[in-house]
């Protein structure tokens, strides 16, 4: 059996910072989208990937892939979408299958109304309280453990 590599004083603050600062971030953003756009963090981000994609649509598996959620909870969060008319699927032409979301010029709309919001509480809970030097960190440090996660 390997030895346990304990986290020392430093590496333990760390890992505390980066989960209470993760959390309490999320919370603002998941308050903030509620209360401005009646959307949640997932479904907002639903929202920015389909409108950055060709032609405002990505399949359902590619879609929950860049999201980082499951397929389920995917298909949960656009029938939501779709109820509010923000999102409609389509099928694939070429694969039974295959199911696109697409994004409708309502949820077009209702993305560029809760964007101004949804950057504010991004810029004035993280990117205006580092310095440059910390954003730097931050970016090349998270992008790091992201990079290797995704290769996994």
């Amino acid at each position: 059996m390997p030895k346990t590599h304990w986290l020392d004083d430093d590496e333990m603050a760390a890992w505390q910072a980066f989960l209470t600062a993760g959390a309490l971030l999320n919370r603002r953003i998941e308050e903030q989208l509620k209360d401005e756009s009646g959307l949640s963090h997932l479904q907002y981000e639903v929202l920015v990937r389909l409108s950055a994609a060709d032609g405002g649509e990505l399949r359902m598996t590619e879609l929950a892939a860049v999201v980082l959620t499951s397929k389920s909870g995917l298909t949960y969060q656009v029938t939501q979408l779709e109820k509010a008319g923000l999102v409609r699927r389509r099928s694939c032409a070429d694969d039974v299958r295959g199911v696109y979301a697409v994004l409708t010029d309502e949820g077009r709309r209702r993305l560029e109304a809760a964007a101004p919001g949804h950057v504010g509480v991004v810029r004035g809970h993280l990117i205006d309280v580092l310095t440059p030097g910390q954003l730097a960190a931050l970016k090349e440090g998270l992008g790091e453990v992201a990079r290797r996660l995704g290769a996994a």
